[in-house]
């Protein structure tokens, strides 16, 4: 289980853009780049793995070392989990509806792969908003795609929502360039009170270099 941590306001480096961006001038912004993954692709499709849990399961990896990206307000205090969960779509393709499931996050690929083959093979197919697993942990994040196209730019509007800092990420369709290699696009949505831009290159940076080194982890 992920445990929450709170913060000290007082010490926290943060606590200035913090007041700043959701007192003042309530802001939040979306990233878009187009990931090279290639390498990733190959070496999934030589293991018999699918591509989207690899995502997530990445994704999810990388946040868990960027305490930026793990900001939450649980019971009125601000703080940060130590681990975030993914929710992801499930589509179905008998009403074209999604539903909402999710997986925990296991820092061991091949366990967190095989419960998200379990979690998809038992609740894979309820359909409403949420799945038949139920409401999603306190330390949830949202990371899907969008498989059917590619696309240069994605923005998410979350309407005035407060007191939401994590981040939320959007992967479009694999397009490939003349040079063979494989793009996604892939659009990340954050509060500018907790994450800049800064944090977010790091982010990009370290996914890449993990997508470049499925040996490391696979």
């Amino acid at each position: 289980m992920s445990e929450f941590h709170p913060i000290d306001m007082q010490t926290w480096p943060m606590a200035q853009a913090f007041h700043y961006y959701t007192r003042i001038a309530p802001t939040s912004y979306t990233i878009n780049v187009n990931m090279d993954v290639t390498i990733l692709r190959r070496e999934l499709k030589k293991r018999g793995y699918k591509f989207f849990p690899a995502y997530l399961y990445l994704a999810t990896r990388v946040i868990s070392n960027q305490q930026e990206l793990r900001i939450h307000v649980k019971d009125g205090v601000l703080g940060y989990w130590d681990t975030l969960t993914p929710a992801y779509p499930q589509f179905h393709a008998d009403d074209k509806t999604t539903s909402l499931l999710w997986t925990e996050y296991n820092e061991k690929f091949a366990y967190f792969y095989n419960a998200y083959l379990n979690d998809t093979k038992q609740h894979g197919q309820s359909h409403g908003i949420l799945s038949s697993k139920g409401v999603p942990p306190a330390n949830t994040y949202i990371i899907s795609c969008i498989p059917w196209f590619t696309f240069n730019s994605f923005s998410l509007h979350n309407h005035g929502i407060k007191d939401y800092y994590v981040p939320s990420f959007e992967a479009g369709g694999f397009a490939e360039t003349a040079g063979g290699k494989i793009n996604m696009p892939l659009s990340v949505t954050v509060h500018h009170a907790v994450t800049d831009g800064y944090h977010l290159k790091v982010f990009f940076d370290e996914l890449q270099r993990m997508m470049d080194c499925p040996g490391e982890w696979l």
